[in-house]
């Protein structure tokens, strides 16, 4: 009696098994597989675990090929001969670089010389502009130079009925003499300015020298005569006063 249940459950768990596999046969007709179909949409999804680069899509061997079009090769061309138009369109075009040419040209040279003559009245005006006293030294050139222009007449006047060199050195010399009494600065200025156009050519500017030693030695000359010629009228001067003032004495 005892083994009777032991039994039952021995004959109990194949008829239970039996009875599962028969329910999950005919529940559903799907196939259960370990491993995607390669035709499902996740296969060309999902990314290859050991390749960098993404899955190539399926080949559809629906579409048909498209054939490349056979290249063939260019028949040889014939001579080209120029006809009368192009050889005028070639002669118009030479014509039109020559007359380009020479206008360039034309417009370069116009252009310097308006460059040179915009320097030449640059420097002028620049050089005139040096030439004038400063301000506050109250020298005016206006003035001045009309009577230095004055004192050379004066000694044109003086040797009217001279000889040659006299009548053309004396005004000269009174007039350089004026302009360093009334106008020194601007004297000195122009002197400045003929003696670095000299410097250009030795040979002027050693006999400027020379004529400016002798010039400058002539009126020290004449400076230290004159000194002494006073001199001597103020000892002659002082005598005849002292002789005066005996005689004016002795006659009292």
């Amino acid at each position: 009696m005892a083994f009777r249940p032991l039994l039952r459950q021995r004959a109990v768990v194949p008829a239970t098994s039996a009875i599962l596999a028969a329910g999950l046969a005919l529940s559903s007709a799907r196939y259960v597989h370990a491993e995607a179909p390669e035709n499902s949409l996740e296969a060309h999804l999902r990314k290859p675990i050991y390749d960098d680069f993404a899955a190539a899509p399926p080949k559809d061997d629906s579409k048909p090929v498209e054939q490349q079009p056979i290249k063939t090769l260019p028949a040889a061309s014939k001579p080209y001969a120029p006809t009368p138009t192009d050889r005028l369109t070639e002669q118009v075009a030479r014509g039109r670089l020559f007359l380009h040419g020479y206008a360039a040209a034309a417009e370069d040279k116009v252009n310097s010389g308006l460059t040179e003559a915009l320097r030449l009245e640059n420097s002028f005006t620049s050089t005139v502009a040096s030439l004038a006293p400063p301000k506050e030294s109250g020298e005016r050139v206006m003035p001045g130079a009309l009577y230095v222009l004055v004192s050379a007449m004066a000694g044109s006047i003086v040797t009217r009925n001279r000889n040659i060199v006299l009548r053309a050195s004396v005004p000269l010399a009174v007039g350089v003499a004026a302009s360093y009494a009334l106008l020194p600065i601007t004297t000195r200025n122009v002197g400045n300015l003929i003696w670095t156009y000299e410097e250009r050519y030795p040979a002027i500017a050693e006999n400027h020298i020379r004529v400016k030693e002798r010039v400058t030695r002539f009126v020290e000359t004449g400076v230290a005569h004159s000194k002494m010629s006073a001199a001597m009228l103020e000892d002659k001067i002082g005598s005849a006063r002292q002789t005066v003032e005996d005689w004016v004495k002795k006659g009292k």
